[in-house]
């Protein structure tokens, strides 16, 4: 159904290779602007929109020049398995980007420019609904909640009618000492119920813990996550 716009032979022509670097860039466009106008509360990088755009060209470029070259590929595989990509934490939205244009641009190298086009246009279209219409978001975001309390304090069950007042639902995640052991850290995931004071939740929780520290903020999907 999907035919390549190259010929069985071991070279490409210059007229080839132009027509799939410039699909791959029209392309990457394309996913750079799903991405940016798919996410609605506007919270996307432009260091990572920008990427969208080249990743497709750089993986379309690198499948080129393969070609059919084993030994060729084989060489080009252990000069990339000396380099370790590592970046900040990331999220599973920008691994899937990330594999979405690196796919287009495998597409595009390998000649199957008409694949590539569907392909992109297809699951771009899906992709931007979905974000659009807010499939599977939650209306409360789970948080972290940071607690410090002195050591002579029992941490087993001393929040939990706070906790049933003003959560949903909540999960002890960590307990660390600090201060040459004479405080403990509480890292909890919760769920704070809608329309709540959070003001009023931290307030009530300073006159349990001695009015030590307390952080509660956005839960990272997955802060280890690394290239």
């Amino acid at each position: 159904m999907f035919k390549t716009i190259f010929e069985a032979t071991s070279t490409i022509s210059t007229t080839d290779a132009l027509i799939s670097l410039g699909v791959a860039v029209i392309l990457g466009i394309f996913l750079s602007l799903v991405y940016v106008f798919g996410d609605t509360k506007k919270k996307y990088s432009y260091n990572f929109a920008f990427a969208l755009v080249i990743l497709p060209v750089c993986v379309c470029a690198v499948i080129m020049l393969i070609g059919s070259d084993v030994a060729r590929a084989i060489s080009l595989g252990g000069v990339f398995a000396l380099v370790r990509f590592r970046s900040v934490p990331g999220n599973s939205k920008d691994i899937v980007n990330v594999f979405f244009a690196m796919a287009t641009g495998l597409a595009c190298g390998m000649g199957s420019v008409l694949f590539a086009s569907v392909f992109c246009i297809g699951v771009g279209i899906i992709y931007f609904a979905f974000s659009r219409l807010g499939y599977a978001l939650q209306k409360t975001q789970p948080k972290q909640l940071k607690i410090t309390i002195p050591e002579n304090l029992n941490y087993q069950g001393a929040f939990d009618d706070l906790f049933e007042e003003y959560t949903k639902s909540v999960t002890l995640e960590k307990v660390k000492t600090t201060n040459l052991g004479t405080l403990y850290e509480l890292t909890y995931s919760v769920e704070l119920k809608e329309d709540i004071n959070e003001k009023l939740f931290i307030d009530s929780l300073r006159c349990r813990n001695g009015n030590l520290n307390i952080v509660l903020g956005i839960k990272e999907e997955n802060p280890n996550m690394a290239f």
